[in-house]
Formats: structure tokens, sequence, C-alpha cells
């Protein structure tokens, strides 16, 4: 029997992921030079792929390329550190804690004006799509199941950003949920989440039903300076809370 070829589009994304993670992680510092030949002959890959693939490098501020000079990596302050696939790079090559410390310091600027604002304009819709994942993430985080949990969770935080009404905070909604999953991916994560940083989301989802727009940005900064000592917690060995 037969084994199918993978697609363009795996092909793509399997080196996108392979050269962005070179990238961040520092195996192609800023600075080295890289050509389609020498990428071809790495991956074994036609150039109409790997084209392709720089085109993306580029438009994320990771390579740039030059006539007759080459692909050059550009350093970090180049990049945009906002566009999910950076922030995911990085917290599987970097320091996973001090990365997932400074986005939630980003997201400490804008979640709590968000869920304001949501608590002025949420649909009757939107405020039961919230209610009903903070019911999942009761039941999930009761019997441990953490991926399930993790889709609760980012479906309340992205409920909430598109009820604020404001499509530059919906836009965001790419680096919470990343920032969601960095946790649950690289074991950042308790067994059980602690049960207070659920009836937090379930304080924002009642607030912004009530219309209470105070009690919604408070309750919404209340979680995000949760989930930041879990992971200070977390990263100092002692036992974290989850959230």
């Amino acid at each position: 029997m037969s084994v199918a070829s993978p697609t363009k589009s795996a092909l793509h994304e399997s080196l996108l992921t392979a050269l962005g993670t070179a990238i961040v992680s520092g195996r192609y510092p800023a600075g080295e030079v890289l050509t389609l030949d020498g990428i071809c002959a790495e991956h074994g890959l036609s150039r109409s792929v790997v084209r392709e693939v720089v085109r993306v490098l580029e438009s994320m501020g990771m390579l740039e390329s030059r006539r007759r000079v080459g692909l050059t990596v550009q350093p970090a302050t180049a990049w945009n550190v906002f566009d999910p696939r950076v922030i995911r790079w990085r917290l599987e090559s970097g320091d996973r804690a001090a990365q997932l410390v400074s986005l939630s310091e980003l997201r400490r600027g804008f979640e709590p004006a968000a869920a304001a604002l949501a608590a002025r304009r949420a649909t009757p819709d939107q405020c039961r799509v919230m209610a009903a994942a903070v019911s999942d993430m009761v039941v999930h985080g009761r019997t441990g199941a953490l991926e399930a949990y993790l889709e609760a969770d980012k479906l309340f935080h992205r409920t909430l950003l598109e009820a604020s009404g404001n499509e530059m905070f919906r836009a965001l909604n790419g680096v919470v949920a990343e920032v969601l999953a960095g946790r649950t991916h690289h074991g950042m994560m308790p067994t059980r989440p602690n049960p207070a940083a659920i009836d937090l989301h379930d304080e924002v989802a009642r607030a912004i039903r009530n219309r209470d727009e105070q009690a919604a940005e408070r309750a919404m900064r209340a979680i995000i300076d949760e989930a930041t000592s879990a992971v200070a917690e977390d990263n100092a060995g002692r036992p974290t809370r989850g959230g």
C-alpha cells in the first residue's frame, strides 16, 4: 500500500515552523545570511515552497531579502511579536516563564478594558456563550481534562474580546489564545486548574451580564494577575495554582 506524500500546504507549514523556530531559538542568529539554495538543500524542498515560506517570514520581520546578498536574519526588535506564530515559537524555544509574564503584562493592558466594554455592549447570545464556557471550565477542571479546559477557556476569552465591540481588541484574540495554550502545552498548568481562577471567570461573565463595567474590569484584571502569579510560582519551583 502506497503512502500519500505530504501536501504542499503541509510542507509549507513544516518548513515555516522549522525556520521560524531556528530563528527565535538563535540557531540562526541575527545577521546570519541564508540562501534559497541552502534552505532547499537542507530541507529537500522545491524553490517554490521555500520562496513562499521566505515571503511569510519577511512579512513577519524575521528575514530580509536583498539581491546579491541573500536572506538576512533580522534581530528580535524587527519581529512582529504580536503574530501568534512568533509567540508560539518563542514559547517553544526560549524562556517560557519570562515570555508568558511579558504577554500577561500585555493582556493586563487591554483585557480588563475589553471586559468593561463588553459589559456595555455584549449581546444576550455572547453572555450565554461565556456562561456556558465557564460551566465547561468547571466540569473539565474537576476531571483534569486540560485540553477540553483549554478550549473552553479560549472560547470564553475570544467571546469576551468580540463582545467588547472593539475591532482592535478582537484582533488580539490570537495573542490571548497562544498565552493560554502555552501554559497548557508546556506543562505550566496544574493537573487540576485552580477553582478560584474559574470563579473569577464566572465573576466576569456575571458582571458583563449585569452590565457592571467596573466589576467586569476588576475581575478580569484579577484573572490575569492570578495567572501571572501562577507562572512565577511555577518558574520558582513552587506549587503552581493555575487559572
